[in-house]
């Protein structure tokens, strides 16, 4: 699959699994919530998950998108490239975390004020996936 159509489809949904791989090899899956940004995958995490610790040692990744309604799938080979986690209200983590909010609901938070607080108390950062082969159907 090329890439290029497999992101313009990806940018389409906001619902995949991303798949990291563990210490010893085996494979861990989470559900998470995205957003395709300057063709690269975001995800926001908060820095004490395995996922993140994952990626950390081993930035290989997949990124699973189905749509069971068309029978299509996407799994995407990526390399993951993680941020600071946020330090402050106003630093750039932060601007990065409410570009993926603004792209995945659409719209604006009630109080960015608080969503910015809210992004540094939970130790968040931003993993973008960068594609590098993609498999699958599109429908």
């Amino acid at each position: 699959m090329d890439i290029s159509p497999t992101l313009t489809w990806a940018s389409n949904r906001t619902l995949g699994v991303l798949i990291t791989l563990r210490g010893d090899g085996r494979a861990q899956s989470s559900d998470v919530v995205y957003a395709v940004i300057d063709g690269a995958i975001c995800i926001s995490l908060t820095d004490s998950r395995a996922k993140t610790r994952n990626m950390r040692r081993d930035s290989r990744v997949v990124f699973h998108i189905t749509d069971p309604d068309s029978w299509s799938y996407a799994s995407i080979d990526a390399e993951a490239e993680l941020s600071a986690v946020a330090s402050a209200p106003n630093d750039t983590t932060v601007d990065d975390l409410m570009s993926i909010y603004r792209a995945v609901t659409g719209g604006e938070h009630d109080n960015w004020d608080e969503f910015r607080t809210a992004m540094v108390e939970e130790g968040r950062l931003v993993a973008r996936l960068h594609p590098r082969s993609a498999t699958g159907q599109i429908h």
